[in-house]
């Protein structure tokens, strides 16, 4: 007669299972480039026929995403969800939310707080300034990362190969107000300006008549945790307030621990 199995010993099978695809995640995370699925293997000592296993669950279910002509492996959007959930919690939107008011108060336009989520951004913080109109950009609210300026900000802080996985071919991109990137050409030609400048912009391609500026918040390794955005009226004589939002940004991950060195 078998004995019966406690739930312990039913899930022991599993646990070897689970330890190898959460190492595989932080070792992909932590690499600034898509690895080989045999460099993976290598490196955790895992067996080849389970790391292809892993892989392939993990990309079925949006973890991880595999470039064929590379013949490498990458972290999928799925990954992006729990990094936006991380970076959602209390501590970002804590310590962001004065920094976001300041800077309201500062350039007297309205500003915003947002981090990634899939090709999305998501806007945690908004603080609108005196006298100015409510924006779409509310708490809650996602928009497409390509016609943003805190998702460009956010898209050029990634790795290459990182965006190109995001945004494969002209199917990935969506349309606001008939202006903005449409295929992945024209969405690296704008991240190359912008990882020159540091600073994202976008103008009219969100919301007619309306611009932004925005600078990425990233940690200790340069990968961007989120973005810091003013929006204001495009009539409006206001000049663009790079130096404001770049400094809430740095001060914003001086305050999260961040030592940044990029």
């Amino acid at each position: 007669m078998i004995p019966d199995m406690t739930d312990a010993e039913h899930s022991r099978p599993q646990v070897p299972a689970a330890d190898q695809t959460l190492r595989i995640l932080r070792h992909l995370a932590g690499r600034p480039s898509p690895v080989a699925a045999s460099a993976i293997a290598r490196d955790l000592a895992i067996p080849r026929s389970t790391t292809y296993h892993l892989l392939s669950t993990l990309e079925t279910h949006g973890f991880v995403v595999h470039l064929p002509q590379e013949r490498r492996w990458a972290l999928g959007t799925s990954a992006f969800e729990l990094a936006g959930g991380y970076t959602r919690q209390e501590p970002l939107a804590r310590l962001g939310r004065p920094l976001i008011a300041a800077l309201a108060d500062r350039v007297g336009e309205n500003a915003h707080l947002a981090v990634m989520s899939g090709r999305d951004v998501l806007y945690i913080v908004e603080e609108r300034a005196a006298r100015r109109p409510a924006l779409i950009s509310d708490v809650g609210v996602r928009l497409p990362s390509h016609l943003t300026a805190t998702g460009r900000a956010m898209l050029a802080a990634l790795p290459r190969n990182q965006v190109r996985a995001l945004y494969p071919d002209a199917g990935a991109f969506t349309d606001r107000t008939g202006r903005g990137p449409d295929r992945p050409s024209e969405l690296r030609r704008l991240l190359q300006t912008v990882r020159a400048t540091a600073i994202a912009t976008e103008d009219g391609e969100v919301t007619a008549g309306f611009r932004s500026v925005a600078a990425a918040v990233c940690d200790h390794t340069g990968w961007p945790v989120a973005a810091v955005a003013i929006t204001w009226e495009s009539a409006a004589s206001t000049r663009e307030p790079i130096d404001a939002v770049r400094d809430a940004a740095r001060m914003l991950e001086s305050r999260l621990g961040y030592d940044r060195r990029r």
